[in-house]
C-alpha cells in the first residue's frame, strides 16, 4: 500500500513472468499467510497451489464485500484453505504449517521433470509390473449402479503407496492425481462413482481439463479409468455453460500428445464415453473389462425410448416382464465391450486383473511416442 501504484506493477511483472514459465517449468505456489488483492490471482497462474490450513486468499476482503453487499464475512470465510479445497478449487493441497507445505511441494516436484524438454524422473519400487490385480477386480460391484471407491482401483494398478491424488475434496466426483507405473510418472484421471453416481458437471471437467493440460506440458503419459452415466443434467448446469466447460476436457484430451492410455471399468455412456479419452480423441489404447458396458445409453433408458409405446399398451405385469426381457436383448446386442471391440473402439478386453500387466506392455510401446502439430501460435481454447 505504501509503494503505492509502483506495487501494483511489481505483481504484474511476476504474473508475466509465471505467465513465460507456464508449460516450460513447473511452477509451484505455497500459501502460508495472506495472499490478497491482486497478487492473490498469481495462484490462479501456478500449476498447483499449496495452502497451510490458517492461510487465506481473495481477491476483494471483507470490507469491500460489505460495502458492495451489505453482508459481513471474516478472511476464512471469505477465502480460507477450507473454501479453495472445497469449493474454488485453487488449492491442490492443504497442510497443517510451512514445514508440511515445503514436503508437499518437495513430493510434487518428485513427479515432474525439471523443464518440458526432459522426460520425468523415474523412481523404480520394486512392486512387479505383472502382479495381478485383485484389489482393483474385487473392488467393482456387479451392479452397475452400487456406489465403490475407484482410488481402491487406481492404487492398486499403480506402483504400491505412489498414488498423490491433488484438489481431492474439489469437484469430488472426478479424480485426479499423480502416480508411478513401473517407476514412471504418470497423471491419472478417473470418474469416481460414489460421487454424484460419477457424472460429469462442470467443475469436474474443469478440474479434470486442467489437469490434462498440465500433465501434457510436462510429457506425463496420461491413464484414465472411466465408470461414468454420462453428463450430469440440469438447467443450473446449461445455464452456467456445460458446453463450453465440457469442451474444455474434450478440448484438452484432443490437443494432448503424450502416451494416452484409456481402461473402461464399468459403465461409458453417451457423450461422457467419447470425453473421458476415447478413440475418437485420439487414445493411443482403449480397453476394457468384461464386465463393461459402452452404449449411447444404459438400458432402461433405451428401452423406453425405443419401446416405450408397445411397453405402454401391454398389462402391468407383462410390462415388467417385456421390459427386463428387452433390456438384457440390448445389454447383449448393444451394450457390452466386444461390440465396441468389433467396431475398433476398444483395443482389447482385458481381464480386471490382467489390467497392470497390460498398462505395462502398453506404456512400454508407447515411451518413444513423438508427436508434431502445425507451428502456431497457440490455439483457442475452450477457456
Amino acid at each position: 500500500m505504501l509503494e503505492g501504484v509502483a506495487s501494483l506493477h511489481a505483481w504484474g511483472r511476476i504474473a508475466r513472468a509465471l505467465g513465460e514459465a507456464s508449460g516450460v517449468v513447473p511452477t509451484v505456489l505455497c500459501v502460508i499467510g495472506p495472499a490478497v488483492s491482486g497478487p492473490a490471482l498469481l495462484l490462479g497462474l501456478a500449476d498447483v497451489v499449496i495452502m497451510t490450513s490458517d492461510a487465506f486468499a481473495y481477491v476483494s476482503g471483507p470490507d469491500t464485500v460489505l460495502a458492495f453487499t451489505g453482508i459481513e464475512v471474516e478472511n476464512q470465510m471469505l477465502g480460507g484453505a477450507g473454501v479453495h479445497d472445497r469449493r474454488s478449487g485453487v488449492a491442490a493441497l492443504v497442510v497443517a504449517d510451512e514445514d508440511e507445505a515445503r514436503l508437499a511441494m518437495h513430493t510434487i516436484l518428485d513427479y515432474l521433470p525439471a523443464n518440458h524438454l526432459e522426460d520425468p524422473p523415474d523412481f523404480a519400487n520394486g512392486d512387479p509390473v505383472d502382479r495381478e490385480c485383485t484389489r482393483a477386480a474385487a473392488a467393482v460391484p456387479s451392479r452397475s449402479n452400487a456406489p465403490y471407491d475407484m482410488r481402491d482401483v487406481i492404487e492398486d494398478v499403480l506402483d504400491s503407496e505412489s498414488f498423490l491424488e491433488l484438489h481431492a475434496n474439489h469437484a469430488t466426483n472426478m479424480l485426479v492425481g499423480l502416480g508411478r507405473f513401473a517407476g514412471r510418472p504418470v497423471g491419472v484421471i478417473a470418474n469416481q462413482p460414489n460421487q454424484r453416481a460419477g457424472t460429469i458437471d462442470i467443475e469436474a471437467s474443469e478440474k479434470a481439463a486442467r489437469f490434462v493440460q498440465w500433465c501434457d506440458c510436462f510429457n506425463l503419459p496420461l491413464l484414465t479409468f472411466v465408470d461414468t452415466p454420462g453428463f450430469e443434467p440440469g438447467k443450473d448446469l446449461e445455464w452456467r455453460g456445460m458446453i463450453r466447460h465440457g469442451a474444455q476436457l474434450v478440448f484438452a484430451y484432443a490437443a494432448a500428445t503424450v502416451p494416452r492410455i484409456c481402461v473402461v471399468v464399468r459403465k461409458s455412456y453417451g457423450g461422457a464415453y467419447i470425453v473421458m479419452d476415447s478413440k475418437g480423441l485420439g487414445n493411443d489404447w482403449c480397453v476394457a473389462w468384461p464386465t463393461a458396458e459402452i452404449a449411447v445409453m444404459g438400458a432402461p433408458g433405451a428401452v423406453r425410448i425405443l419401446h416405450g409405446r408397445d411397453l405402454a399398451r401391454a398389462t402391468p405385469e407383462d410390462r415388467a416382464r417385456q421390459q427386463l426381457e428387452l433390456e438384457l436383448e440390448y445389454e447383449t446386442r448393444f451394450s457390452n465391450p466386444y461390440v465396441a471391440a468389433e467396431r475398433g473402439f476398444v483395443d482389447d478386453v482385458i481381464a480386471a486383473t490382467d489390467t497392470r500387466r497390460e498398462l505395462a506392455s502398453a506404456l512400454g510401446k508407447l515411451a518413444s511416442k513423438r508427436e508434431h502439430h502445425p507451428t502456431r501460435r497457440h490455439s483457442n481454447t475452450p477457456l
